[in-house]
């Protein structure tokens, strides 16, 4: 009976993270120029920075397959729990470096064993986790203890207005934008997971401002 409601909740949380108008309007903006020249130098330094047995959590639509490095990385698994995100990412695999195996699944509820990862890499995936803490446990599980948290997330603008309009935003993003919370303290997030050595960095504008995470696990 355990066995069942787990599934159902599994599923649930499944279905919770399907936005198929989302991830159509993403890959037409990835592809832009202005999205383009402040992502991509970022993919390439933080993913670049990957190494051994790697878990990729929200992969989205693929972005960051080319980026890894095949002389530090052995593989990749990448989960996403978007339908049509998984199948926009599917039509990068075959460019990507390194071996990569696209699978469906949730953040908060990872298929995998204990210790079973070198690194994580997620990029632009902390804002729409449906339990942000959650999802960093069973980070922290599935990482090997030394292994390396690398993230680039968008986050609460440190400016008080700044971060009020992004409040009053939230509503909306996370209706229309893939349940984005713009507003989230991911670094804070992070820390308070227990993660060490966390080294961040900011980018991007006032009112929507970037961040690089690299942690590592206990």
């Amino acid at each position: 009976m355990q066995d069942t409601t787990s599934q159902e909740t599994a599923t649930e949380k499944l279905t919770a993270l399907q936005h198929p108008r989302f991830a159509r309007s993403y890959e037409r903006q990835s592809r832009r120029r202005p999205m383009r020249e402040l992502m991509e130098p970022l993919r390439r330094e933080m993913v670049g920075r990957a190494q051994g047995v790697v878990l990729e959590l929200g992969a989205g639509n693929g972005l960051n397959f080319a980026f890894y490095q095949p002389d530090k990385v052995e593989r990749v698994v990448a989960v996403e729990p978007d339908t049509t995100m998984r199948s926009l990412a599917q039509s990068r695999l075959e460019a990507a470096p390194v071996p990569i195996t696209l699978v469906e699944g949730a953040v908060e509820s990872l298929p995998f064993s204990d210790a079973s990862f070198d690194c994580v890499v997620a990029t632009l995936v902390w804002c729409s986790v449906l339990d942000p803490m959650q999802g960093l446990r069973e980070v922290q599980r599935i990482l090997k203890p030394g292994g390396s948290l690398l993230m680039i997330e968008h986050v609460r603008a440190p400016g008080k207005l700044a971060a009020l309009i992004q409040d009053m935003a939230v509503p909306f993003t996370t209706r229309f934008a893939g349940n984005c919370h713009w507003n989230r303290d991911t670094a804070q997030f992070v820390r308070d997971a227990g993660f060490q050595n966390t080294a961040v960095h900011s980018y991007g504008s006032r009112f929507f401002p970037f961040i690089t995470i690299a942690a590592t696990r206990p």
